[in-house]
């Protein structure tokens, strides 16, 4: 106790509080967290080994599938150490410097993530739409300038974030109702004018996503229209399977995203823990999922995967 109301009266650290009247349950709710958390690291880990090892998935789909995995293994663990410390020990205190890092890097890479699943649906209408090229279209030094040109647009676009936010005077109020240092968490933390930062935050919110959203269901509309010339069923099914695992993930990273930002910001009538778990599940089941659902779609990458998992 001395501890915690030494970093209370210390001006430069916030308190994350954890999940706020669950308390008690602190030590339950860190199971899942950890397996979670455990099973997407080694399914990710194991994603990136096989290809890695691999000379014949040296492709742009699978290195596509290591960048996606790179961010789910990074996305969370940005957070879930912190929030197990909580769990588990009581270390509430985070400093500003390191709240505001958190911050950058959790909203950045899952901005990279949002990248990777565009270019993700731009390698599969180049592949049903225009084979012939696919290999002069989509080369790894093609892919490697669409992922910097994302990683680019991540950096420059959630620097503003914690750039603003380290402007603003902080109340002497420095509990954080949260595990985690997120944005709007955060806002709410400072004394000042916060109509900046709310308004750069849904702005980039609506932007990114609507750019993102739309340049995918432009590239599956355009791969729906290809698949309906194909006179043969079987022909329509075995092209559609391509795209099914990509789907999915797009799925669980897109819904579960808009609906935490947007009840973080509208709904107020909505108990402050549900924001909280929903946040975290946001973070801890795609990454824990995605890798199953390509090992499981994707054949060849399942006998390779098969390949190692026997030999451990």
């Amino acid at each position: 106790m001395a501890v915690f109301n030494l970093t209370h009266s210390d001006p430069s650290v916030f308190i994350l509080m954890g999940i706020p009247g669950l308390e008690a349950a602190h030590v339950w709710i860190s199971i899942p967290f950890s397996m979670f958390y455990v099973i997407g690291l080694l399914g990710n880990v194991m994603l990136l080994f096989t290809v890695g090892k691999e000379q014949t998935l040296h492709k742009p789909m699978y290195l596509l599938l290591c960048m996606l995995a790179l961010t789910d293994i990074g996305t969370p663990t940005f957070v879930v150490p912190k929030a197990l410390c909580i769990f588990w020990f009581g270390l509430k205190g985070i400093t500003v410097g390191g709240c505001l890092t958190q911050m950058f890097f959790l909203h950045a890479v899952s901005l990279m993530h949002s990248a990777v699943l565009v270019t993700m649906a731009f390698d599969r209408y180049v592949a049903i739409c225009d084979p012939l090229r696919y290999s002069t279209i989509l080369t790894n030094t093609g892919i490697a300038k669409l992922v910097l040109a994302g990683l680019i647009r991540a950096v420059l676009f959630i620097l503003p974030l914690p750039l603003l936010l380290s402007r603003q005077p902080f109340c002497s109020n420095r509990f954080i109702p949260h595990t985690q240092c997120e944005h709007i968490a955060v806002v709410k933390m400072s004394c000042g004018d916060i109509s900046a930062n709310k308004t750069y935050g849904l702005v980039l919110l609506f932007i990114v996503n609507t750019l993102d959203l739309t340049l995918i269901a432009l590239s599956y509309s355009l791969i729906i229209r290809a698949v309906l010339r194909i006179s043969s069923k079987e022909a329509h099914q075995k092209t559609l399977s391509t795209c099914t695992a990509h789907v999915c993930v797009m799925l669980m990273y897109y819904t579960p995203s808009l609906f935490s930002n947007l009840t973080h910001r509208f709904g107020q009538g909505i108990a402050p823990q549900v924001h909280i778990i929903l946040a975290d599940l946001y973070l801890l089941v795609p990454p824990m999922l995605n890798p199953i659902i390509y090992g499981v779609k994707t054949k060849e990458l399942r006998d390779k995967m098969g390949k190692y998992t026997c030999t451990w």
